[in-house]
């Protein structure tokens, strides 16, 4: 590990410690407010006594939300993230001062610090953000492919939130020669496609020598390499390559833990899913639930559930279809259920009887798995666990991601996962109910991609 790598864990370790000293000085900030400067000793010392695990819960609710990771976020990232936290720690200190007996900590305070903190959690965040952007700086990268790729890691790049990396040169060609000529121009190599093995060696070799960075596409061959093993035979050292497939161990905590989260949440939302059942029924003719045959874990067939936001003849002349935005199918209903994520909801009852997980790749049709499964002789990998309600592409692609980028993220998920990742998937699919970007339309998309390299890029074969 560089030196670099080492400094940048201790700057986060400190901003966390100050983050924790802030949110500890909001609350007793709010305290002042609510009682003017004359703070009754009982009430304080309720906090006093739970403040170590408030505080333990912050930090945990912080790092799952990815708070810390800063190179993909924005200012109004930081402003959900903010919000967001500071709501769900209201709840959870209410909770927590309830069962632990701190009858005496004044809900008034937990209110009153919700916005306290907020304001200054996120002042303090878009400070560190401004003071990361200035000195960490942009970085310039170099994308190695073919045009097709090299455009699509340009668009990918490009429409970041952050704008840390931007893209120098494009090279199509004598991919060895190229790079080698303008590598001292650059800080970052990205491989964007298959090249010859030949060629790919000497250029992980020369960027080794000249300690530059190297980006990689997460293609079938890559993610074999995702968590491996690493073996000692005699004094042979080997690399056991890790399968697409979770443990059974760990699919039986899985399932465990979706059946009480499904049942949880089915009572918890019930009232918004009556409220949207009634508002369904009343604005368009047709069924309340859409019902529809999907694929899950071993492609087996199952019936998915939604709350109906097309019009119940949608695809009767047109057949199956891929959405798109502004699609002419939604009702008016349709298209706010739909952009809350609301429509969804009815799925826990899958998730409740088996056919799908909380956590897990999206389930598709059956037409289009078997369009799939011949463009990508690998998809039937994602069929290794069930299929869920949000997953991992869910949260860190976009809705209009093409079928092969979605695939790379759940085949990545597999790889990755962990109890702590698909928590991890469920708190930040908060997030996304208020990302814009993450519902942006398959055609919108798909006519950015295609548009020419942009002129500032050094086009080089």
């Amino acid at each position: 590990m560089s030196q670099g790598e080492k400094f940048t864990k201790t700057k986060k370790i400190g901003i966390v410690l100050i983050e924790v000293l802030l949110y500890h000085l909001s609350l007793l900030l709010s305290f002042y407010i609510r009682y003017e400067g004359n703070i009754p000793m009982y009430n304080y010392k309720a906090y006093v006594n739970s403040s170590i695990y408030i505080l333990m819960l912050f930090i945990l609710l912080n790092l799952l939300f990815g708070v810390y990771i800063l190179y993909n976020k924005s200012i109004t990232d930081f402003f959900y993230l903010t919000l967001i936290i500071q709501i769900i720690m209201t709840v959870s200190i209410m909770a927590l001062t309830f069962f632990g007996r701190w009858f005496t900590f004044p809900r008034s305070v937990i209110f009153i610090s919700l916005i306290v903190s907020s304001i200054i959690l996120f002042v303090w965040r878009v400070a560190v953000y401004k003071i990361y952007e200035r000195f960490s700086g942009s970085k310039k990268v170099m994308i190695v492919g073919n045009e097709i790729d090299i455009k699509n890691a340009i668009f990918n790049i490009g429409n970041a939130k952050s704008k840390r990396h931007i893209v120098k040169y494009a090279i199509v060609s004598n991919y060895y020669y190229n790079v080698e000529k303008n590598l001292e121009k650059v800080d970052i190599v990205y491989i964007a496609s298959d090249i010859y093995e030949e060629e790919k060696l000497k250029i992980y070799n020369l960027l080794v020598s000249k300690r530059k960075k190297l980006f990689l596409t997460t293609s079938f061959e890559n993610l074999l390499l995702v968590k491996p093993n690493i073996m000692n035979i005699e004094d042979e050292s080997i690399i056991e390559v890790s399968n697409f497939e979770i443990s059974s161990e760990d699919n039986l905590i899985k399932r465990l833990i979706d059946i009480v989260f499904s049942l949880v949440l089915i009572v918890v939302a019930s009232p918004i899913m009556l409220i949207t059942a009634l508002l369904v029924k009343l604005t368009s003719e047709g069924p309340v639930l859409y019902k529809q045959v999907r694929i899950t874990k071993d492609g087996k067939d199952f019936n998915v559930l939604k709350f109906r936001s097309m019009s119940a003849t949608a695809e009767k002349e047109s057949g199956p279809v891929l959405a798109s935005s502004n699609d002419a199918r939604v009702t008016t209903v349709g298209k706010y259920i739909r952009s809350l994520r609301v429509d969804e909801l009815p799925q826990l009852f899958n998730v409740l009887i088996g056919d799908m997980s909380v956590v897990g790749p999206r389930p598709e049709r059956p037409f289009f798995v078997d369009q799939f499964k011949k463009e990508n002789p690998h998809y039937y990998l994602r069929h290794n666990v069930r299929a869920g309600i949000t997953g991992y592409a869910q949260v860190y692609g976009k809705y209009a991601s093409d079928f092969n980028s979605k695939l790379n993220f759940d085949l990545l998920y597999i790889k990755k996962y962990s109890l702590l990742l698909d928590i991890k998937i469920m708190l930040q699919t908060i997030k996304i109910l208020f990302d814009k970007v993450s519902s942006k339309g398959l055609d919108e998309e798909e006519q950015e991609k295609n548009k020419d390299i942009p002129s500032n890029i050094i086009y080089l074969d």
